[in-house]
């Protein structure tokens, strides 16, 4: 399974069984600015494909809900263990993959060692990202409450990425040094 909408979607199940509308509205607070998706649809297709594959189970509930003259049951959707085991294993898979992704823009950048002058510019654009992010990054996060997931994962995606930021900036100047070294020795 390829799509990070499913894995999210999945995740969101682990963390509390919930029916299809309240999962389109976690997501969309959870995921919406970094994993954006068609519609809702999207996210009942995406249930549909994990019921499929044995990651989640659907409950159908005793009590109907009204939606308009007809009362329709209502269906929560719960993670299966192989749900659960499945998807510690796809994050430490995305870990390794954010790692090999990381590697390859740095390879990519190296491409660049005919003309220095245009890794310099794209290196200035990097440090930019950098700089924006530790800064965003470092303003208050919501305060933690018992019982409280959005706070938890704000405050674990911010010290995130605030750490990688920063660590990211050491690197920035390495590679500008190194840039600029070839710059310098290479004929105009």
């Amino acid at each position: 399974m390829r799509s990070p909408v499913y894995w999210a979607l999945l995740g969101l199940v682990i963390e509390r069984p919930s029916y299809g509308y309240e999962l389109v509205t976690r997501f969309e607070r959870m995921y919406g600015d970094i994993l954006p998706i068609s519609g809702d649809s999207h996210i009942y297709n995406a249930l549909n494909v994990l019921e499929g594959r044995s990651l989640i189970k659907v409950m159908r509930l005793t009590h109907p809900v009204s939606t308009g003259t007809a009362r329709q049951p209502k269906y929560h959707y719960r993670a299966t263990d192989l749900g659960r085991e499945g998807y510690g294993t796809h994050l430490v898979e995305q870990m390794r993959e954010a790692r090999r992704h990381s590697q390859r823009i740095v390879r990519e950048l190296a491409i660049f060692a005919s003309n220095p002058r245009m890794a310099l510019e794209i290196i200035d654009e990097i440090e930019e990202i950098c700089l924006h992010e530790a800064v965003r990054a470092r303003m208050s996060p919501s305060p933690l409450r018992a019982g409280s997931s959005s706070a938890l994962v704000d405050r674990l995606a911010t010290e995130e990425s605030r750490l990688a930021m920063e660590a990211m900036l050491p690197w920035v100047e390495y590679a500008r040094a190194t840039f600029k070294a070839l710059a310098e020795s290479s004929p105009e």
